[in-house]
This record gives C-alpha cells, sequence and structure tokens, in this order.
C-alpha cells in the first residue's frame, strides 16, 4: 500500500478504529519482544549444553594424548640414557606430528620498575653524541614492555650482556635488579597435533573452538551486515 493510499485511507477511519490498529501493532511489537526473550531463555542452555560437551570431549582427549605417550617417554628415558629437562616433546611419523608440553609465560615482580629506573637513568646520560644516542636508542627498545606490560627475558639477556661493554655500576646493579625480578610462571599444558596430507605437507589439526571452521555448506548470515574494518 502507497503512502498516498495510506492517507486516503486514514481519511476514512474513524478515531476509535485507528486507536484499535495502534494497539493492535503495540501488541504485536511488545509480543515478538516476548517471544525474542523466551527464545533467548530457550537457546542458550541447548548451545552451552553442546559447548560443555565439546568441552568434556577435549579434556577426555587431552588427557588419553598425554597418557599415551607416558610409555613413550618412559622408554626414550631408558633408551637413551638421560632424563631430559625441555618443556616440550615432538614426536612424529609418516603420517603426523604431535607436541606436548607446557610454555613458559614471563612474569616479573615489582622490583622490576626499580631496575628499569636505575638502567634507563644511566642510559639517559649517555645521549651526547650520534653514536651514543643509537646505543641508547637499542637499549630502550631491550626495555620496552609488551601488551600485557611485561619486559621480554630474552631481552633482558641482551642487557647482561651490555654490562660488560658500559662496566658502569649503576648499569649492572640496574640489570641485576631486572633479572632477579623475573618470576616465570608456566602456563597450561598443550597438543599441538598435525597430519601429513598426501603431498607431504603438514597440516594442522585445530583443537582450539576459535580456530575450528563451521561445517561445509553452513555460513552465519546474522552479522551479514557488520562490516570488517
Amino acid at each position: 500500500m502507497s503512502t498516498e493510499t495510506q492517507k486516503i485511507d486514514l481519511k476514512n477511519v474513524s478515531l476509535e478504529e485507528l486507536k484499535k490498529a495502534i494497539a493492535e501493532k503495540e501488541n504485536a511489537k511488545n509480543n515478538d519482544r516476548e517471544a525474542y526473550k523466551l527464545l533467548v531463555e530457550e537457546t542458550v542452555p541447548k548451545a552451552i549444553f553442546r559447548l560443555c560437551t565439546a568441552s568434556e570431549m577435549l579434556t577426555n582427549a587431552k588427557t588419553e594424548a598425554y597418557k599415551f605417550f607416558e610409555d613413550v617417554m618412559e622408554l626414550k628415558e631408558k633408551a637413551f640414557g638421560i632424563k631430559e629437562k625441555q618443556q616440550t616433546h615432538t614426536f612424529s611419523c609418516p603420517t603426523g606430528e604431535i607436541t606436548i608440553g607446557f610454555r613458559i609465560n614471563d612474569g616479573w615482580d615489582d622490583t622490576v620498575n626499580a631496575g628499569i629506573a636505575k638502567v634507563e637513568k644511566f642510559i639517559q646520560s649517555l645521549a651526547k653524541d650520534e653514536n651514543s644516542a643509537n646505543l641508547v636508542s637499542v637499549v630502550f627498545s631491550l626495555l620496552k614492555k609488551d601488551a600485557k606490560g611485561n619486559l621480554k627475558s630474552n631481552r633482558v639477556l641482551e642487557l647482561q650482556k651490555l654490562t660488560k661493554e658500559f662496566n658502569n655500576e649503576e648499569f649492572t646493579d640496574g640489570v641485576e635488579i631486572i633479572s632477579k625480578a623475573y618470576k616465570p610462571v608456566r602456563s597450561s599444558w598443550f597438543v599441538d597435533a598435525s597430519i601429513i596430507n598426501e603431498k607431504g605437507e603438514k597440516v594442522s589439526i585445530p583443537l582450539n573452538i576459535s580456530s575450528v571452521d563451521f561445517v561445509a555448506g553452513y555460513e552465519f548470515k546474522a552479522f551479514s551486515n557488520v562490516s570488517n574494518n
């Protein structure tokens, strides 16, 4: 119905009929909103149940994968006569590869800031010519923190090498404070797995819900109007 037709029709509608039409439209809107709330209440538990089931399956699979390699690790130690201390172990065969272990996250106690301040104070005193300014830039890049506000442990090793070059008590003490503030934290145990395809290429097996794709042919269209920028 065009806007013009609606205007003509409205002229022929009584006030009571108009009020009734408005009320019906309002009721329909309220009913839709109530139906939406009910649908959400029904849908969320179903999705949570499926995701909890998937999480439990991943937990069991992870545990089983580690159990599989208990005997392998024991025999490896016996066969080579050494108990390895590395954080990860990789096992491979012609059809695939699996890495198990844990990673270390950098962590520092609050004294690290005192060490950084001492190092920065000394370094700033060096910026007198172009060469020393370049060296200052290098040191400050080593002191740059990551997105989580932590130093990178490998950069501290580079700072330790510079203590011999500077041979300055203030700088050496600052680097030592930083080194002693290092408190590494073990992350969760992980499993990385890959298969070797017919072309001899290693293809990772996605074990994280964010890394797996939807079932072939399915497309979630509710976000189709959302910009990727």
